[in-house]
């Protein structure tokens, strides 16, 4: 008898398909109407359990595609916030974010190496005019005899960076450990040896806090303060170094990243400072204007003394990053004014540059 009564209630779908049937006897529960399988059987079936509806405007029932719709087309909560694409604070749509975990949802913890400035290798890199005898007005910072160098060498940066203390203060403030190291190789002078002509050394430790403003159409994302060392390690008459205290905010807007960099330079006590004047042309500021498009990226950045005069001086430097393969860029460089190495800080000259590129600012 349980087999029998199984196969009654099994048998139940197919026998409401039956149009006498129906026509005849309606369901006497609405669990008998969800059992049937097709839509517009089950709309029928209800309707005879509880009364058809009234008839639309027109004469016309509501049919199974309106109440679809009014289903799908259900008002939204009236405090639905939808936020704009540029400005949403996710890691795939903030360039800012990406590089240095600003949300809660993109923290990665500590002591993970992440990328920091670009990291590339320019084979090819030519100055108008080589340095061949670099000078400074502190004691015995002057070279008597020309260096011999070349030209062209070669350049490479290499920079990364990791957290080693994450949310500081709540659930914002993220202390990094950041370096970065340009090495110049005169790989095509024989003549000396192929020696590296200039090595600048720069650890950095960094605060950096998640913002949240809008100025000028520009989203606000970062703040950092930096405490950064710069030196090449040379002794007189070649030693070059400074210390800085960096303020950097961060914005963004449609595809584009804006840094304002200014600092301060800590003075240099006991008669040590390689280079006086040395913030008269490797400046005491900077802006830096990244822009991405597709696999492209375009960068400039601007630096000047922020003084009249005879202490007027800056620098401007364009990077262009090109795809070739998977994660590999091309890269071509050009920089003009004063300051692309420690060692030429108060040399001016145009420096053009070209090869490959494994990570960009974004």
């Amino acid at each position: 008898m349980l087999h029998l009564r199984h196969a009654l209630l099994l048998m139940l779908p197919s026998l409401m398909w039956c149009g006498p049937c129906t026509a005849q006897a309606g369901p006497t529960d609405a669990g008998d109407c969800a059992v049937i399988v097709d839509a517009a059987a089950r709309l029928a079936c209800y309707d005879r359990r509880f009364g058809a509806p009234p008839a639309a405007v027109g004469g016309n029932a509501p049919t199974i595609d309106t109440m679809s719709s009014v289903q799908i087309h259900a008002p939204q909560r009236p405090d639905t916030e939808v936020v704009p694409t540029d400005l949403a604070r996710s890691p795939a749509s903030s360039p800012l974010d990406q590089r240095w975990e600003l949300d809660p949802q993109s923290k990665r913890g500590t002591f993970v190496l992440r990328a920091y400035k670009p990291v590339y290798v320019l084979p090819v890199f030519w100055t108008s005019r080589a340095n061949q005898t670099p000078s400074s007005p502190a004691p015995d910072s002057q070279v008597k005899q020309p260096l011999g160098i070349q030209g062209t060498e070669a350049l490479y940066q290499i920079s990364l960076k990791s957290k080693v203390w994450q949310n500081i203060f709540g659930n914002n403030g993220d202390l990094w450990l950041g370096y970065t190291q340009d090495s110049h190789w005169q790989i095509y002078n024989s003549r000396l040896s192929e020696p590296f002509r200039e090595t600048d050394y720069e650890p950095e430790a960094i605060l950096a806090f998640r913002t949240n403003y809008h100025a000028l159409g520009w989203a606000g994302r970062l703040l950092s303060v930096s405490l950064t060392h710069q030196s090449n390690g040379e002794n007189v008459p070649l030693s070059r170094s400074w210390n800085r205290v960096i303020l950097t905010t961060g914005f963004e807007r449609h595809g584009w990243v804006l840094l304002l960099r200014p600092w301060w330079r800590i003075p240099e006590s006991g008669g040590t400072d390689d280079n006086p004047d040395i913030s008269n042309y490797m400046g005491r500021g900077e802006l830096l204007l990244v822009r991405n498009l597709g696999r492209q990226e375009f960068s400039l950045l601007l630096r000047h003394s922020l003084r009249l005069g005879s202490a007027s001086h800056g620098a401007a430097q364009f990077d262009w990053a090109f795809p070739i393969t998977g994660n590999l860029h091309g890269h071509l460089q050009v920089f003009d004014g004063y300051g692309e190495s420690l060692i030429d800080y108060n040399h001016r000259a145009l420096y053009v540059g070209l090869g490959i590129s494994v990570v960009e600012w974004y």
